[in-house]
């Protein structure tokens, strides 16, 4: 019984042509007279499904003994749920008939060793035909009175359905089950091509599914979670912040999925044009891999994922309508029950999937011929690798940064404590963290489980605590180490022997013990070797080691960062000119005060040490003494506001006296006699304890502080008296000041006062219970202010607290913040916040120093706090530690805050001579505060142009 015509639409019945042996056809389609099909440019997104199988009409067999198609008898060319296909042994191989390589690729080893299937030739292409290697061999009139019924059925029936199984692949209509090569290809064809050259087309078709699913899920992620949540109503994220979220969460997936799409696109038209032994697909993939668009887009992409992920986890943790969104999104079809994090992770994994596919596929490809694939293949490759390479730090250092935010998050601070480590900091990192063990004597075993964390800028000692709803709690255990003050000690300790109870849940535990091999090692304080040292235990020697080589790479890069990025860069001024030692250039003493100014537009700076006052060129190294005061303190103050005042002021064994700026400076060049000079004091007052020359309600005034026999501490505020009204006014006698008179009445103040500060309007008095504010115009007159005020104390437990910890500290002064609604009171151990009304605030918060200081400057943003081995440079209105300049005897002695001036800062620093045999020099230093550098690119110059990169 004849077989019914499936040919497809169009096509007519192949004739069977005589033609001689090696007779060639211009083209393999010709034989069916079937017009070859066009690569279809139009992609269809797909989607799963479900379809049932369809079971297919049995093919009639091949007897491949008689050559021709039995419609009657032979065994079964399909099985159920597989798609027919052409029977390709039809034709016979012949190793003498090689095609023509076509225009676009050249042949696989199954193209010229096995003879071509017309379906295995790139169709379009000029190719040899081997109907005619048969024809030799058998009756052509047999064949066409016996087969040719059978072999038009059998080729249009399974072409067709051939064709329908690609584009319903092709669409993600297909069954799962069948959505596999060999599952669309009779098992004739597979013998046909051989076992190598199958396993290569399915891993090429293994290439294409794999694309197909990966667009289709990236698609889904654009339909079903991003523009859902950006379109919600009622929003479900804070408008406000929502694509900044959609931007932090999903990335630049929409330029992955753009690139996918062209790529899904192109092999899907090569697939319809091939199929089924699809020639290669790599130059399809090399012409996508070589963008440097497309690298960029998945470098971007996978460095950032883990901090997408970890911001997802974040929003389902906090929010609970993103929460129920996530939940009903994963009802959707195309989502398939799979968790967001299923989807952002695809382009993780992508690039190493389709890196192996592709080396399977070079692996099957037929070696010793000139296949396309030998070469393009391993470009590919490479190509590949190096952009996952590239990846690797920037994963790590993403991964880094979500356990340092796990860490900020977890971490709890002692209470009241103000520290702020500056954690949000974009270049902040996590360098290395894990569990280290103390002996803690307090404790019964003697030893704690630490978790430490080892930060660019702070190393901390935390003990971890889980809660019962899930979270991780990190107790400090000690205030944060900084990197600047970290010093390492012994690392070469023997290892001690812990010994804990048994805890494996077994009878009588806790008379059973077991004994653990710890590694000891000490890091400590700069500043407090033997109350902030630290000796922790490694469960290895290599443990102990990984610490150790941590520790001195994070502190050498720590000093390097501070060393390039200063806010105050020191400079020396002199060097070898101060000290005390047996060399003749170290006999001017130890400075302890300097002051600055300019006279006649010349810089000067005059220091005083404990062998006298001298004075040079600011920034040279040669000086001249022109007193022999051992000074307590000095001030000088040459022009202000336009006006000329021409005084040096100096402190010396309770005498207050004022000199001529010039006539100092005449001294120094040897224009005027020394003896002279000294001679020329004006006496201000005697029994003087301390004093400042400052500005205040822009007035230059002298304040001071005095204490007579048998009287209270008085404190006297004297206006200075401008250079042209003293010359024009009358010589007034001996007993009466010429350069400054009364500004208001002098009053009393308390016994332990030890310095005054001088602020906008009022000036404050530093005693051992605090500052008393008081009105400079009348001292006598006006009410006393002690600030901070502790009147609501009993009230407030946080301030009570703060109380009792500043009260063995000793204040320095007071300095308002840019806020300008709070001051900072400065303690040498604490600092804390108060109002204008001095109540503290920020929950009576305090910032505890480092080291404790000895007296402290402000500058612009800035407080410096000086101490003897260090100086503290913080951010005024945070606290925060952002440099910290290391020496030996730091003394402060020139500041121009007193007059709200923006000039440098100067300081001693000791310095040894040979290891102190001929005594010690002081460099004299000047800090300058430094400018952000800022970079702007030139104009259409690119940054490597220069250098031809």
């Amino acid at each position: 019984m004849p077989s019914p015509d499936l040919r497809p639409k169009g096509a007519r019945r192949p004739t069977i042509m005589r033609t001689p042996p090696q007779q060639q056809l211009e083209n393999p389609w010709d034989v069916w007279d079937i017009d070859p099909p066009q690569p279809d440019s139009n992609f269809i997104y797909p989607r799963p499904v479900s379809m049932a199988a369809e079971s297919p009409t049995p093919a009639r067999g091949f007897d491949r003994r008689t050559q021709t198609f039995n419609a009657s008898s032979g065994p079964s060319s399909f099985s159920p749920n597989r798609i027919p296909f052409p029977e390709p042994q039809i034709y016979h191989r012949s190793e003498s008939l090689r095609p023509t390589p076509p225009l676009r690729h050249r042949p696989s080893h199954s193209d010229a060793g096995h003879g071509v299937h017309p379906m295995y030739m790139h169709r379009g292409d000029s190719t040899i035909s081997h109907a005619s290697s048969y024809r030799d061999d058998i009756s052509t009139e047999s064949f066409e009175q016996e087969s040719e019924e059978a072999f038009t059925c059998a080729l249009t029936e399974q072409q067709l359905k051939s064709a329908e199984g690609l584009e319903e692949f092709q669409s993600g209509h297909l069954p799962e089950i069948d959505q596999e090569w060999h599952r669309l290809v009779p098992p004739e064809a597979l013998e046909a091509l051989g076992k190598q050259e199958v396993q290569r087309q399915s891993v090429i078709f293994e290439s294409i599914k794999g694309e197909r699913d990966y667009v289709a899920d990236l698609q889904a992620v654009q339909d079903v979670f991003i523009g859902p949540l950006r379109a919600a109503n009622p929003p479900i994220i804070d408008p406000r912040n929502v694509s900044a979220f959609i931007g932090e969460v999903f990335g630049n997936l929409s330029q992955i999925l753009a690139h996918h799409r062209r790529i899904a696109a192109a092999l899907f038209a090569r697939q319809k044009d091939q199929h089924p032994v699809v020639l290669s697909i790599a130059d399809l993939v090399l012409d996508t891999a070589l963008k440097s668009e497309f690298r960029t887009a998945y470098e971007t992409y996978i460095k950032h994922y883990p901090l997408a992920e970890s911001h997802h986890r974040k929003e389902l943790k906090k929010n609970a309508a993103y929460q129920a969104f996530i939940q009903s999104a994963a009802k959707d079809p195309r989502i398939r029950k799979r968790d967001l994090i299923t989807f952002l992770s695809r382009p993780c994994t992508r690039l190493p999937r389709l890196n192996l596919l592709l080396e399977q596929s070079l692996k099957l490809t037929e070696k010793g011929h000139e296949h396309p694939d030998l070469e393009t293949l391993p470009i590919i490759i490479g190509v590949l690798k190096d952009c996952i390479r590239s990846t690797q730090p920037g994963i790590e250092a993403a991964e880094s940064k979500v356990k340092f935010w796990a860490l900020c998050e977890s971490l709890v601070f002692q209470k009241g404590e103000i520290m702020d480590m500056d954690l949000y900091e974009p270049g902040r990192t996590l360098i290395h963290s894990g569990p280290l063990v103390r002996k803690i004597r307090e404790e019964w075993s003697g030893w704690t489980d630490l978790q430490v964390a080892l930060l660019d800028n702070f190393m901390l000692l935390t003990r971890e605590e889980a809660r019962p709803n899930g979270q991780i709690k990190r107790y400090l255990m000690s205030r944060p180490l900084p990197l600047s003050f970290l010093r390492l000690g012994l690392f070469t300790g023997p290892p001690e022997t812990r010994k804990e109870s048994a805890k494996d849940g077994r009878l009588l535990d806790s008379f059973r013990y077991t004994h653990t091999q710890l590694y000891p090692f000490t890091v400590y304080h700069a500043t407090s070797k033997f109350n902030r040292r630290y000796t922790l235990y490694a469960s290895s020697e290599a443990v102990r080691k990984a610490w150790h080589d941590k520790l001195l790479d994070a502190v050498a890069i720590s000093n390097a960062r501070l060393e390039g990025n200063m806010f105050f860069a020191p400079r020396d001024l002199t060097s070898r000119t101060f000290g005390i030692g047996t060399s003749a250039k170290l006999t001017a003493g130890r400075p302890s005060y300097a002051t600055v100014c300019s006279v006649k537009g010349k810089k000067w700076m005059l220091v005083g040490t404990s062998n006298g006052i001298y004075v040079g060129h600011y920034g040279d190294s040669k000086f001249t003494k022109v007193l022999n005061y051992s000074t307590s303190a000095m001030a000088s103050v040459y022009t202000y506001s336009d006006k000329v005042f021409d005084m040096f002021v100096v402190l010396y064994e309770g005498s207050l006296l004022c000199y001529s700026l010039h006539a100092m400076v005449r001294a120094a060049e040897g224009q005027e006699d020394v003896r002279t000079l000294s001679r020329s004091a004006e006496q201000i007052d005697t029994g003087v304890m301390f004093f400042r020359l400052a500005v205040v309600q822009k007035r230059v005034l002298l304040i001071y502080g005095s204490k007579r026999t048998l009287h209270s501490p008085s404190l006297t505020v004297l206006e200075a008296v401008d250079l042209s009204l003293r010359k024009q006014s009358p010589k007034r006698a001996t007993n009466t000041l010429n350069s400054f008179r009364p500004f208001g009445e002098p009053g009393y103040i308390a016994k332990d006062a030890y310095d005054v500060v001088p602020l906008m309007r009022n000036i404050a008095v530093a005693t051992l219970d605090g500052m008393a504010i008081l009105d400079p115009t009348n001292v006598a007159k006006s009410s006393a202010a002690l600030v901070p005020d502790w009147e609501t104390t009993h009230a407030n437990p946080p301030m009570a607290s703060l109380k009792t910890r500043i009260s063995t500290a000793r204040p320095l002064g007071i300095v308002r913040c840019d806020t300008k609604d709070e001051l900072l009171m400065i303690y040498d151990a604490y600092g804390f916040y108060i109002t204008k009304h001095g109540k503290p605030t920020r929950a009576s918060g305090y910032i505890k120093w480092e080291s404790k200081a000895t007296s402290y400057t402000s500058h612009g943003r800035h407080i410096l706090l000086f101490s003897f081995q260090f100086i503290e440079i913080r951010e005024l209105n945070t606290g925060r530690l952002v440099q910290a300049i290391e020496g030996q005897d730091i003394r402060l002695l020139y500041s121009p805050l007193d007059f709200g001036q923006d000039g440098s800062i100067v300081v001693a620093m000791r310095q040894d001579t040979k290891g102190g045999q001929e005594g010690f020099s002081d460099n004299v230093v000047e800090l300058s505060e430094t400018a952000e550098v800022v970079s702007t690119p030139r104009q259409g110059i690119a940054l490597w142009d220069e250098w031809d990169m």
